[in-house]
């Protein structure tokens, strides 16, 4: 059986696709993959470079630091072994092309990558979480929001989930006790969206003329308002560790900046996930 091996830098996803695609075009053909990934020093290469010689392989791969690339050609050609290079001609013609040097960083794809599919899966887990929805598994968020009506909770969300969380909201709802399931979830990645009063009210105003009414007649009430909002102060009071955050008059990147300087980075674990 023919034995081929995927060589990279970074994972080898690339060249593998590649290679299979220019297998499809031989059907029946027996060939054995073998995948050596993060070839990026001399060492590592002339131990893949003796493995496809001792195999009667041959090499394909897509290194993209061009001191690695030159060693695989040279020991490729001591030890007879045939490589097929992937990436050097198209660096060496887009350097040519565009005026400017590859940063021959490997991985940089498959980040770029892990960093895209994050975001489908942050924006997805915003929209189904979304108002108090699905809260059987709100302990997946790595932010939950809260707040009365029309405190930015949604926009928040899903500017948060663009960045690349995984958030929840839930709306806070007066005379309404809030679910339960928020006391298992680790109080650092819970904020409260407060506002002012006046202000809050005005923009309800707009909502209810734009809904002519449907939100119901205390919906816009100032004094309705105040109220609503003294009981979501003290239920947040009861709470020493979730997060107070004033939003009146601020822009959502501003609140959302705010939220994420207390929060940390997308992704690692807080002291509760390592308890």
């Amino acid at each position: 059986m023919n034995k081929i091996y995927v060589v990279s830098d970074g994972t080898g996803r690339t060249a593998e696709r590649i290679l299979r695609a220019a297998l499809a075009q031989f059907p029946g053909a027996e060939v054995d993959i073998v995948v050596r990934s993060n070839v990026r020093t001399e060492k590592r290469v002339i131990q893949v470079v003796q493995e496809a010689a001792a195999a009667k392989g041959f090499i394909v791969h897509t290194i993209v630091t061009q001191t690695v690339r030159n060693a695989m050609i040279r020991f490729g050609r001591e030890h007879d072994v045939e490589t097929i290079d992937l990436m050097g001609p198209l660096l060496a013609r887009l350097t040519e092309t565009l005026a400017a040097s590859p940063a021959e960083r490997p991985g940089v794809f498959a980040q770029l990558n892990r960093a895209y599919f994050r975001r489908i899966e942050t924006m997805e887990f915003a929209l189904r979480h979304d108002d108090g929805q699905r809260l059987e598994d709100i302990r997946k968020a790595e932010i939950v929001l809260l707040g009365v009506s029309r405190t930015f909770k949604t926009p928040l969300s899903i500017y948060l989930a663009f960045k690349g969380w995984y958030v929840a909201n839930v709306p806070i709802v007066m005379n309404q006790a809030p679910p339960a399931v928020l006391d298992k979830v680790p109080p650092n990645r819970i904020f409260c969206l407060d506002t002012n009063a006046r202000e809050l009210a005005e923009l309800r105003r707009t909502r209810s003329e734009y809904l002519k009414g449907a939100a119901g007649p205390d919906y816009a009430d100032p004094e309705f308002i105040r109220i609503e909002l003294m009981q979501a102060r003290q239920l947040y009071a009861q709470h020493a560790g979730w997060t107070v955050m004033t939003v009146t008059n601020k822009p959502i990147e501003e609140i959302a900046s705010e939220i994420l300087a207390l929060r940390g980075p997308a992704g690692e674990p807080d002291e509760h996930d390592l308890a």
